[in-house]
């Protein structure tokens, strides 16, 4: 496992709010957000074969707005594992600006058996 993460992304026309219908400008969604601060994360994670890990909660903040091609740098780091459960604490960023942080959580799973609760 890797402690600490980075990845950096642009605000295409399929991230923005008005799009992704979780409001009406043009400016980064928070779904999209969230979603590249979950990719972020399982970058930090280096699992055995058949293994994944699930998004389990996630507290987020989106603090400022970013454009459309702005360039997003998301950090993760991991704060603590507890069995199956690993704890990260992540931030986006446009710049020098903070647009975003959180506090997420994944749960480590074996895919096998995740996939088997589908079919009962």
């Amino acid at each position: 496992m890797t402690m600490e993460c980075e990845m950096i992304r642009t605000v295409e026309t399929e991230n923005l709010a008005v799009n992704v219908k979780s409001g009406s400008l043009e400016v980064l969604a928070t779904p999209a957000m969230i979603a590249w601060m979950e990719e972020a994360s399982c970058l930090c994670l280096d699992l055995e074969e058949g293994f994944s890990s699930v998004g389990i909660e996630i507290n987020a903040h989106h603090d400022a707005p970013s454009p459309l091609g702005a360039q997003i740098r998301i950090t993760s780091k991991v704060t603590e594992q507890k069995g199956k459960i690993i704890s990260f604490y992540t931030e986006a960023w446009m710049n020098q600006t903070r647009i975003g942080w959180a506090e997420h959580k994944r749960a480590v799973i074996h895919i096998q058996k995740f996939m088997n609760r589908l079919n009962g």
